[in-house]
């Protein structure tokens, strides 16, 4: 009789050795496999095989395999063994040897070719491959090509092998273990040994704590100057995520010592050669990641020169342009908006800024009239596809993102257009230009030439760019480029209470509902329990919106929330809301999610390659027969995903806030809970409740509502460009020197003049 089913948790006590007859299923990302094995002595009942499950990084058929672990009785599957450890070891047996070779392990031979050669050396076929490949030229038939490319193959089979044990052997998971060796190849196990702190910043999903671990597993010591100098690095790069541009070098040091328990003496001496280096860089006291500082230099020289510089184009007569606009115009222009049209015209580097329904699209048409009556070319940009597109369909005029503005070269890994090779336009205008993080402004104000005239348009109440910096707050705040900001609300009723209720949440002010029974396009449902608010979410998204709105929920309902984990988080809400509205069709397995056929997914990271971004919105139309790729379409773009890359994939049936800047959705559901707390600010909730376009809906607790719209606290960013563009050629001073009140980004509000007439 096979033995009972071991207790829960009970140690596991048994062994089990044979040799895998067939591999059922093998998960690459993270090594689960079913296996069918033929028990040395016979399985517990007689049997002369039985089914084998645990994780390893590769099996394959003929193997010989030694697990530990206990016998079970699955309800379904019967009598298995369930691995906690498993040995895999090339087969000894001259049948093992040919099923082993069969398999697939080694390119180039196939079940010919292994029967064959196994019936030349027998059970000394593995030792030919591994020590005397050049008999291989006794097999009949097998030609030279054949030869070189079977041992090449065998040598790759075995370092590959080799290296995912030595990874595994360090708690490195399989998925990321294969994308370790992709990087690296041959050379995995050097590397890793070497410097583990360079898996921090060249594979994706290791952080430094991960390296870090690794790093004592091979014998790096913990006050080694080769991981002071890593977790310097790290913490300047953490920062970064943060927003920051750097840090001052005792707030530097203090936060790294307290990370790393070492001394400030080891890592003074650490930070000293990190600055000798090409990744740090001190300025003034400033300890920076050298590419932002230099862009951050950039952004500052650029905006200077773009000022200091005569126009490209005649100028214009600003008076007589407004009245003809005015007269082109079916309405009349604000004193405000006139204000901004007459700065924007007659400046050649602007901002105009303000919240939803102030005129802001308005003021752009506007400009756009005048300026292509005078025959300019102009280039309208915005950070993401889609406030390119909703620029597009607002001025009527053609719009483009800045990456494909600037073109990327995989060749050269950088931007087609740059300083040497310009953009050909005379005047650009940026939208949503609050989302530029330093680098990104960076790379486009290079392209841009001194002699065009550029005018930034965004809402600075919004949530700061993903990446470092706060490129639009800075540059309004050095009081030296020109702005007008816009408060009068003009679609009180064209948008009616989205537009009143996120100027409310804005000026620290409650929600405002209308009386019963009165048309509304916001509402807010009261729910202190989560379990319940997720049940409200699902309800109105599957099935109360689309009746009274006639709304698809696929296409036309977003939901928001502030983060990722926890029961209303974006992990656990694109769960369920796939399993409501998408829970059948083709599907591709992978890291543990189901892409399925008409699933929404958004690309989380930015890929010059498949000129796809980070934020970009699609829709899986087509799996593969074979499951190896599948295909995503991007408002008629298709753009192939191989297996092994959908970890650049998330489901965006919900999104957080954060990745929703930028978009504009029919519909948005926003979900605001207690367990939300930490994220909960003004004007995290007032960027969700601007991207809803004809509908929003809050979903939450009072109190958590109440704790967003009261929090104003938002985290001062370490950035100075501000402080570069008051100073010439954007240099400052030691920090040491700089008074303190220049330091700290000024509010908008309180900017001063600017160096011409700028509208209140």
């Amino acid at each position: 009789m096979p033995p009972a089913a071991p207790r829960q948790n009970a140690a596991p006590t048994e062994s089990l050795s044979g040799s895998v007859k067939s591999v059922v299923f093998h998960n690459e990302e993270t090594g689960w496999f079913v296996a069918t094995v033929a028990v040395d002595g016979g399985a517990p009942g007689g049997g002369e095989t039985a089914s084998l499950v645990g994780k390893c990084p590769t099996i394959w058929q003929g193997e010989e395999i030694r697990a530990v672990g206990s016998w079970r009785q699955h309800p379904t599957h019967g009598l298995e063994f369930e691995a906690t450890a498993v040995e895999c070891v090339a087969p000894t047996s001259a049948r093992g040897i040919e099923r082993y070779l069969a398999s697939g392990i080694v390119r180039g031979i196939g079940e010919k070719w292994a029967k064959k050669i196994v019936e030349k050396f027998g059970e000394n076929t593995l030792d030919v491959l591994e020590r005397d490949s050049g008999r291989l030229a006794e097999v009949k038939g097998l030609g030279p090509a054949r030869r070189a490319a079977i041992k090449r193959a065998w040598e790759a089979n075995r370092g590959t092998r080799d290296a995912m044990i030595f990874l595994q052997g360090h708690g490195i998971t399989t998925g990321a273990s294969a994308k370790i060796y992709r990087q690296y190849g041959a050379n995995t196990v050097a590397t890793v040994k070497q410097n583990p702190y360079r898996l921090c910043a060249d594979i994706d999903g290791i952080g430094f704590l991960k390296a870090d671990e690794i790093a004592r597993k091979v014998g790096i010591e913990r006050d080694s100057p080769l991981r002071a100098r890593a977790g310097l690095y790290h913490t300047l790069q953490t920062l970064a995520e943060e927003g920051h541009c750097y840090c001052e070098k005792p707030e530097l040091l203090l936060v790294a010592g307290n990370l790393l328990g070492i001394s400030v003496d080891i890592l003074e001496a650490a930070l000293a050669e990190e600055l000798e280096g090409s990744r740090l860089a001190d300025d003034g006291g400033r300890i920076y990641l050298r590419r932002l500082l230099r862009a951050e230099r950039r952004v500052a020289g650029c905006v200077l020169a773009i000022l200091d510089t005569r126009p490209s184009f005649k100028p214009i007569d600003v008076p007589a342009a407004l009245a003809w606009v005015s007269r082109k115009l079916s309405f009349e222009l604000s004193p405000a908006q006139r204000k901004a049209v007459e700065m924007a015209l007659g400046s050649k580097f602007s901002v105009v800024t303000g919240g939803p329904g102030v005129g802001k699209t308005t003021i752009i048409r506007a400009l756009l009239d005048v300026w292509r009556a005078r025959g300019l070319r102009v280039s309208l940009v915005a950070p993401t596809g889609r406030a390119a597109r909703r620029m597009a369909e607002s001025t009527g005029g053609e719009a483009s993102t800045v990456h494909r503005l600037l073109k990327w070269n995989p060749q050269k890994g950088g931007f087609v257009h740059n300083a040497e090779n310009p953009l050909d336009a005379d005047v650009f205008v940026v939208d949503e230009s609050s989302m530029l993080d330093v680098e990104l402004a960076a790379s486009l104000l290079s392209a841009v030439k001194p002699s065009s005239a550029v005018v930034l348009v965004g809402d600075t109440d919004q949530l700061p760019s993903v990446g470092p910096g706060n490129v639009l707050r800075d540059i309004i705040a050095s009081g030296v480029v020109p702005y007008a900001r816009l408060d009068f609300i003009f679609r009180q009723k064209s948008g009616g209470w989205i537009v009143r209720n996120a100027h409310r949440v804005n000026q620290g002010e409650g929600f405002l509902l209308p009386p019963a029974g009165e048309p509304s396009d916001f509402f807010f449902v009261p729910c202190e329990d989560p379990s319940r608010t997720l049940a409200l979410v699902l309800e109105l998204v599957e099935h109360r919106i689309p009746r009274r709105y006639n709304l698809s929920p696929l296409a036309d309902i977003q939901v928001l929330t502030p983060m990722r984990k926890n029961d209303l988080g974006t992990e656990n809400l694109n769960a369920v809301l796939q399993r409501a509205l998408n829970p059948s069709g083709p599907a591709l397995q992978r890291f543990g999610r189901a892409y399925r056929v008409g699933d929404r997914v958004m690309q989380i990271r930015n890929d010059y390659d498949k000129d796809v971004f980070n934020g970009d919105i699609g829709f899986v139309r087509t799996v593969s027969p074979d499951g190896s790729s599948l295909d995503v379409d991007f408002d008629g773009r298709i753009v192939v995903y191989a297996a092994s890359e959908l970890d650049a994939l998330v489901h965006a049936y919900a999104t957080s806030i954060h990745k929703s800047q930028g978009s504009e959705y029919p519909a948005v559901v926003i979900v605001v809970a207690n367990q939300h707390y930490v994220l909960l600010e003004r004007n995290l909730l007032y960027t969700a409740i601007t991207r809803g376009r004809k509908l929003v809906c809050v979903v939450g607790s009072r109190f958590a509502v109440k704790k967003a719209i009261e929090t104003t606290t938002t985290r001062e960013r370490h950035t100075a460009l501000a402080d570069r563009l008051r100073s010439p050629g954007g240099r400052l001073p030691p920090l040491a020197s700089v008074p303190q009140d220049a330091k700290a980004p000024l509010a908008p509000a309180d900017a001063p003049p600017a160096p011409t007439e700028r509208p209140e």
